[in-house]
């Protein structure tokens, strides 16, 4: 009797813990990287573990900071604003592979002002 528990507690173990399951906790931390477009930067982000994403993004063409507030779904979809001073979103995929990537846009000021956006989750030192 002992060993069939023992069996069925390892077969348990094996189905719920799958490596295959996402969840919010495989993107918690700091991510940073580069945008391109008509305008050009380095940016990074933290993702908390609730989902909800805060950071900055510097312009080196205008040398100016926007803030970047959003949330990160379990699956690395991330849907974010870019806010205080400008009017704008940054959105995209972070994947379990620490990648990142997608695009930008800003309405304000005029001209309106797009592109794509690159990065990697930063190693814990």
């Amino acid at each position: 009797m002992k060993k069939l528990f023992m069996l069925f507690w390892a077969a348990f173990l094996l189905i719920g813990c799958s490596s295959d399951d996402e969840t919010i906790y495989d993107y918690i931390g700091t991510w940073s990287g580069t945008y391109v477009g008509t305008d050009k930067g380095v940016w990074n982000f933290v993702v908390a573990s609730d989902g909800k994403v805060t950071g900055t993004m510097h312009s080196e063409t205008n040398n100016e900071n926007y803030n970047i507030s959003g949330f990160l779904n379990k699956s690395g979809q991330l849907t974010a604003d870019l806010v205080l001073p400008e009017d704008g979103q940054f959105s995209g995929n972070l994947t379990l592979d620490k990648k990142a990537n997608g695009t930008w846009n800003n309405d304000s000021p005029t001209p309106k002002r797009s592109g794509t956006w690159t990065g990697l989750k930063d190693s814990k030192k």
